[in-house]
């Protein structure tokens, strides 16, 4: 028999995803108008290679792409000197060259926590599509296929034949999603995962269950050659931790919840005080920033062990820092300068203040909750960047959609803070590509510059490994010599499938979105509480 506790939770996220997905859908991507290709062949001219494999930086290189594949890479000279021709793969009459000689070319960038946007939030497929494409993500994962995994599959399979204007899709369904009841047995969990196996979808998001259907479920999947995630919710975590689902055959982990409390050693619950409701998300938050204080110190015996044995077991992480950073600088993130020219109305709105909306927690949030929060950061951080440091797998994702982080520019910020966590810039851009590669198990398709992969590239005209800001779509100040302020970087293209966007055009198009959005509505950006023009109190919801 099911586990009260366990029903509980599993209802809680069938109303959270599958109802959205089936009365709140959102708006299919409209058919492609923008980008050029794929080509014959696409030669890409003179640029600066800055790989994913541990190789430092190298140019000027030229890249041949035949059709969506990479076909050649050649060195043709030497940095500060005119480069020969004759040294430079020839191109033939129709082939596209892309002269791109002084810029930075990267593979395409790995989003491993992608929401395609919801209608709650007003983010449509268009939007969320070309932000991500904007700067340089050319793959994503959909870790709940919130919008159902039927709209999901469609728009995995028209991104895949380019039809429409998206990164590449890998479908993870929520555990349930579509099942008539909750799953009460081991049985029926194994009858679920072969279904979802069967719809086609390439993996599964739990957020916990009673430890017989998990372990059911997650032995299934793994027999069908099936990949997973999980965000360990509180309402089960305390059975199984993130040591105690990798062991059990979870692939990877998101966020961090369910690795304090592998790493307890004189507790098996988190300190949770009386007045504690799951339900009350400022109580859930808020609680969550002291549990790494609750956790074994670093270079202790369990901290120790619980980093060998997952990395033992080829175990991913996949931190979304940027997505609990409000949790440590509220108003760093509520003032992000993008949200003026980038964010729709209606998110905005989601944003703000409720007891209602998901990661709006800002019931009474204040300075002793942000100190907490940073001092949680402080211990994350250092158990990320030692479980890399020792072989371990960590990725990029970002969650963007809540808590005022913005699809795109928040995947940047993540790259920000793993650099902050300790990662050289090369280990930055190798988390953000060949390691999201691996954990999707598309390493030999995607996520590094080499012969016969396919085109995914980023191309910047800045070197982003000496500031990680000249990829954010609003660029990074300049002071030039003639002593003006100026914008620099921004990707200048993405190249998905072989396929050339204008990343600029891209966002472009997003900023009419929202300033179309914005005179529909008659709506002026307001921070919560705070009056409007018109003498109305702002950070409203819908």
């Amino acid at each position: 028999m099911i586990q009260p506790s366990t029903r509980l939770l599993l209802l809680l996220y069938f109303a959270l995803f599958i109802v959205r997905s089936v009365s709140a859908q959102v708006e299919k991507a409209p058919a492609r108008h923008e980008g050029d290709g794929p080509f014959g062949n696409l030669i890409i001219r003179g640029v600066t290679l800055v790989n994913s494999t541990g190789a430092p930086p190298v140019g000027p290189v030229d890249i041949v792409v035949e059709k969506n594949r990479i076909a050649q890479i050649r060195q043709v000279g030497f940095p500060g000197v005119p480069i020969d021709a004759k040294n430079r793969p020839k191109a033939d009459p129709g082939d596209k060259e892309l002269n791109c000689e002084g810029m930075y070319l990267m593979p395409g960038f790995i989003d491993m926590h992608g929401h395609i946007g919801g209608q709650a939030q007003g983010a449509n497929a268009e939007y969320v599509f070309k932000l991500w494409l904007g700067h340089g993500i050319t793959t994503i994962r959909d870790p709940s296929c919130g919008n159902g995994l039927d709209w999901v599959l469609e728009h995995r399979a028209k991104s895949e034949r380019n039809e429409i204007t998206a990164p590449r899709i890998k479908a993870y369904t929520v555990f349930g999603q579509g099942a008539k009841e909750p799953i009460s047995t081991p049985e029926q969990a194994r009858a679920w995962v072969q279904l979802n196996a069967k719809r086609g979808a390439d993996g599964i998001k739990f957020f916990g269950a009673e430890p017989a259907i998990f372990r059911a479920a997650l032995e299934e999947n793994k027999k069908l050659g099936l990949r997973s995630a999980c965000h360990h919710a509180q309402l089960e975590v305390a059975r199984m931790n993130a040591l105690a689902t990798a062991k059990a055959g979870l692939t990877s982990l998101e966020h961090w919840y369910g690795l304090p409390e592998a790493l307890f050693d004189d507790k098996t619950v988190q300190n949770y005080p009386a007045t504690y409701n799951y339900n009350n998300e400022q109580n859930r938050f808020e609680e969550a920033g002291n549990l790494w204080q609750q956790a074994a110190k670093p270079g202790s015996e369990r901290w120790n062990k619980v980093l060998d044995e997952l990395i033992a077991l080829d175990f991913t992480l996949d931190p979304t820092f940027n997505i609990y950073e409000a949790n440590r600088e509220l108003m760093l993130a509520r003032r992000a300068e993008w949200h003026d020219e980038y964010t729709m109305p209606s998110l905005w709105r989601f944003y703000g203040p409720s007891r209602i909306s998901h990661g709006s927690y800002w019931h009474n949030w204040g300075t002793e909750q942000e100190v907490a929060w940073k001092k949680n950061y402080l211990l994350w951080m250092e158990f990320i960047n030692e479980y890399k440091n020792r072989g371990g797998r960590v990725t990029t994702g970002s969650d963007s959609g809540f808590i005022y982080q913005l699809y795109g520019f928040a995947y940047i910020r993540e790259l920000e803070l793993l650099r902050e966590a300790g990662f050289h810039p090369l280990e930055v851009i190798r988390a953000a590509t060949l390691k999201g590669a691996e954990a999707l198990g598309m390493a030999d398709q995607i996520g590094s510059v080499e012969v016969g992969k396919l085109a995914d590239f980023v191309i910047v005209d800045q070197n982003p490994l000496a500031n990680l800001k000249v990829l954010y779509g609003t660029g990074a100040i300049h002071l030039n010599d003639k002593n003006e302020v100026e914008r620099v970087g921004g990707v200048t293209y993405t190249v998905k499938d072989g396929v050339v966007y204008d990343a600029k055009k891209l966002l472009a198009d997003v900023r009419k979105l929202v300033a179309d959005a914005k005179t529909k509505e008659n709506f002026e950006i307001t921070q919560p509480g705070m009056p409007t023009k018109a003498g109305k109190v702002g950070g409203g919801k819908n």
